[in-house]
């Protein structure tokens, strides 16, 4: 399992409580950002957060090319606009390393609400595996709540899916995510499967605006 971990555009939402519940795993994390001072902010505050509840691993800020050499695995928690301009200048540090792709190409419109957003690759995960060819993408993280994942004091209770099409990275993901109390990991087969995966996130996120919740999803019968 690998030891560090990186979260690319980690200050966002889904990055610091990745950056939490991996840390209090026993994990070294580096919270990657554009901005690196504002990482090093953020990994200040999850740290000591982590301390308080009793110690686990490390946690440090850097700018995203520094977190992706530094890593021995990487997530990749940034919007899908950003991933075009981004991701091509992190190809040399990811290079052999597993990538986690965890982004919704959604657009928020007023009065629908998310909304879709058509990827010419079929998903965000196989446009960054595009972007990314030297890496192991696998699709992952989707579905979890940020704000779930921000309170240790309770479990998850929910299924994480995991696409790809590298068996050993697909398990390696599976592994890593079954560190977060509470979760189910359940192979969700082949990348490409990532296109259902994000569309489902959609609908998740259309369903908790309208039901002002933080739903997650569970499956039945497995």
């Amino acid at each position: 399992m690998p030891e560090t971990i990186a979260l690319i555009g980690g200050t966002g939402r889904l990055g610091p409580g990745l950056a939490l519940r991996l840390s209090r795993a026993g994990r070294a994390v580096v919270i990657g950002s554009r901005d690196a001072g504002r990482a090093g902010e953020r990994a200040a505050e999850i740290g000591a957060r982590v301390a308080a509840a009793g110690g686990g691993g490390s946690v440090r800020g850097a700018a995203n090319d520094e977190a992706a050499a530094a890593s021995d695995l990487a997530i990749l928690t940034i919007p899908y606009e950003a991933q075009t301009e981004l991701l091509p200048g992190l190809a040399a540090p990811l290079r052999g390393k597993v990538v986690v792709s965890t982004t919704v190409p959604v657009r928020f419109h007023p009065e629908l609400g998310p909304v879709a957003v058509a990827v010419p690759e079929g998903s965000a995960a196989e446009q960054a595996a595009a972007l990314l060819a030297g890496s192991r993408i696998v699709a992952a993280f989707h579905t979890v709540s940020s704000a779930h994942l921000s309170r240790l004091d309770r479990d998850l209770d929910e299924d994480v899916l995991v696409c790809g099409d590298d068996q050993a990275a697909t398990r390696e993901v599976g592994e890593l995510a079954g560190l977060i109390p509470g979760v189910r990991v359940v192979n969700a087969g082949r990348l490409g499967n990532a296109h259902a995966l994000e569309q489902l996130t959609v609908l998740l996120l259309s369903i908790n605006r309208l039901s002002h919740r933080t739903a997650g999803v569970h499956l039945t019968g497995l």
